[in-house]
């Protein structure tokens, strides 16, 4: 087969290349939760084991060197894809099995590590295809593909699994079928990038940087002014939002009787995956607009409140069980929040990335910002268990008020 060549326009693959990256994520970490409460699993089970699958996330910056000086990206690329497509076919089938919530997890568990590993490579063959003009226009592009693969998962997928509920009357078939076809899409694009992928240019000469060690670059990183409090700041700004990740699917899904709103699978797709996302988006667009104007320093503390105030909405939700055409805007309004204040968040990430190691370092600030989401989800569940949804989401608002303190010790100059 004849070998790609840089000829090919980014845009016959930077668009695939991402929205190949985000469908794997969006199942894992958010989807798994509402086929896991379908099936009836016990919530602390579902909250606990799901959040611990962002580990490979929080991990990720320690084997990417390996990435780096074994093979090509482009290898590395088609081989997780491929591995990716396998993985989602034993989850498909899984559900059909007496004890598969086990079979499944261990499979969602690879599937992280193939896909942290995955946007390792991506990220790498992104820096090395294109050169620094493209790269600067197809940021947003990028972007965009993640996010229409968060409308894949969320909201076509979750819709697609309600509607098929309903026609089989077999919940775990239906979640099935979803499964093994997002594997079929992965199966697509991978034969899709087999054939039309380029090998970069510059890659063919590259050398990895092997006389800097990794001790070096994580040593530089911690040697930040301020590093204790920057380091409070990433583990602390989202944590109530890291508890609110797993409790809102829960919460909409769960019967009345235990405090749910007993929504249905369709109307969560609807709810969280469409408009909750959409909302999401322009909450992010505005905030990056904001902050281009008025700086982030003037930007920081408004939205990190817009972030934060809207969880109040979870409680009277538990509190007053709203129809369901009013849990619609308070979930947009939620999530246009959540847009504004983390597009705030990711842009303090990118400024304290300063130096030679810009990548490395933003790598590790992501890594702590995965685990401050991890270990608040993963007890997310058994609080919710212990003193059910309206004190939970109560607990969610007071967790916000340790990332507001931080921001007034953060170092950010006015200037930058």
């Amino acid at each position: 087969m004849k070998t790609p060549t840089t000829s090919h326009s980014p845009w016959t693959f930077i668009p695939t290349l991402y929205f190949a990256s985000g469908i794997p994520y969006i199942i894992i970490n958010n989807v798994s939760v509402i086929f896991y409460k379908k099936l009836e699993i016990d919530n602390t089970q579902i909250a606990l084991w799901t959040s611990f699958l962002n580990l490979p996330w929080v991990l990720k910056m320690f084997w990417g060197p390996i990435v780096d000086i074994n093979s090509t990206k482009r290898t590395w690329i088609l081989t997780t894809q491929f591995a990716m497509f396998c993985c989602l076919t034993l989850i498909a089938f899984s559900l059909q099995l007496p004890n598969l919530f086990f079979i499944s997890l261990a499979a969602l568990a690879i599937g992280a590590f193939i896909s942290a590993t995955y946007d390792i490579a991506t990220d790498g063959f992104y820096m090395l295809a294109l050169n620094k003009e493209q790269q600067a226009f197809f940021v947003g592009i990028r972007s965009l593909a993640y996010r229409l693969a968060m409308f894949f998962g969320l909201g076509f997928l979750v819709i697609f699994a309600g509607k098929l509920e309903k026609h089989l009357q077999n919940i775990s078939l239906s979640w099935t079928i979803v499964i093994a076809f997002s594997a079929f899409i992965l199966a697509i694009i991978f034969l899709f990038h087999r054939l039309t992928l380029p090998l970069p240019e510059n890659q063919k000469n590259y050398e990895p940087k092997n006389n800097i060690s990794f001790k070096h670059v994580i040593v530089s990183y911690f040697q930040q002014e301020k590093i204790g409090v920057i380091i409070a700041f990433i583990l602390l700004y989202r944590l109530g939002e890291a508890m609110l990740l797993k409790l809102a699917n829960l919460f909409f899904l769960d019967k009345p009787e235990v405090g749910g709103l007993g929504l249905s699978t369709e109307d969560v797709g609807l709810a969280y995956g469409t408009f909750g996302l959409i909302s999401l988006i322009c909450g992010g667009i505005l905030g990056g607009m904001l902050i281009s104007r008025y700086g982030l320093k003037k930007c920081l503390l408004p939205m990190a409140l817009a972030l934060n105030l809207p969880d109040i909405f979870y409680v009277y939700m538990a509190y007053a069980k709203p129809p369901l055409a009013l849990v619609y805007p308070l979930v947009s309004l939620e999530q246009f929040g959540y847009g504004l204040g983390f597009t705030a968040f990711s842009v303090y990430l990118m400024y304290i990335c300063q130096g030679e190691y810009k990548t490395s370092h933003f790598a590790i600030s992501t890594g702590i910002m995965a685990l401050g989401l991890m270990l608040p989800g993963a007890i997310s569940g058994y609080i919710q268990q212990q003193v059910g949804y309206l004190l939970s989401f109560i607990i969610v608002c007071l967790l916000t008020i340790p990332g507001m303190i931080t921001l007034f010790f953060i170092p950010l100059n006015e200037d930058d």
